[in-house]
This record gives structure tokens, sequence and C-alpha cells, in this order.
């Protein structure tokens, strides 16, 4: 989850644990346009301080950040967000199969970045606030190139 847009970045349905864990986080490196200075929250899953999982971590830069046991503080928008998805999606219905589950979490996840608005994002969905966060920071990367030469 990108704190700055709310973008989903990397996601995988619940049939479990570190392998799909480490498909999510390469999934959301794949998709980043930046990894180093990046902070990874999590809570203390044992797929979270796995070793492999924090190498991975550490091999693009970014930084895990647990927080302090008992409480959710630095996990706070990923868990309001998981919230948001159990409430609109999981709960409320019944599901034939774990397929239907992780298909219609897939859909979801889209629907989430690329559709769905959010207030405090003056109304943008995660995708056009984080497109915008990287063109503005192209610009300012070109602005500073040529005041620097």
């Amino acid at each position: 989850m990108c704190f700055r847009a709310k973008l989903w970045v990397g996601f995988y349905p619940p049939r479990w644990l570190l392998s799909r864990c480490l498909a999510a986080l390469n999934q959301a490196i794949h998709n980043a346009k930046e990894t180093v200075g990046l902070v990874h929250y999590s809570d203390h899953g044992s797929q979270y301080v796995s070793l492999v999982y924090n190498q991975r971590l550490a091999e693009y830069g970014i930084t895990p950040s647990t927080g302090s046991v008992g409480d959710s503080y630095d996990n706070a928008l990923a868990e309001n967000v998981n919230g948001s998805y159990k409430n609109e999606l999981i709960h409320n219905r019944r599901w034939e199969s774990v397929l239907e589950v992780e298909t219609a979490i897939f859909e979801w996840v889209s629907w989430w970045n690329t559709t769905r608005l959010h207030e405090n994002l003056n109304y943008q969905t995660p995708q056009e606030t984080e497109d915008q966060y990287w063109q503005n920071t192209r610009k300012y990367e070109t602005i500073k190139s040529k005041v620097h030469a």
C-alpha cells in the first residue's frame, strides 16, 4: 500500500503466507517507479519478519517498519483499507469457491486503484494521485538539473 496515494501496489489473495507475501512484495517492487527510501509497514507476522522477506526489502532499499507489538499505529492505513475491502466485498455475500474470492479481490483492487474517488485525495483515484506525484517529481528534477547546469 502506497501511503502517499492509498494505492494498492502489491497484494495477493489469502491462500497464504510467506510465498504469497513474497509474491505480493515482488509485485509491488515490479510496479514501483522507485523503491529506495520506501518504508514497508506491516504487523509482526512471521512472514514479514522472516529472513528471506527482509533480505528482499534490503535488496531494493526498502526499510521495514513493524511498529510496536500490540498496536497497529504504523500499519493504520493498511488496516483501514483492509477493513474497507472486507466490509465492501468479502462480508457482503457467500462465496462459492476460493477462486471466486480471489477473482473478486483482483477486480476490487483494480477498482480501488483506478475508479474509486477518495475525499482525502481531492476526489481523485489513487492511481491519478500517484501519477501526479511522479509527474511533479520529474518536473522538479528537470528544473533542478537546469538550475545546476
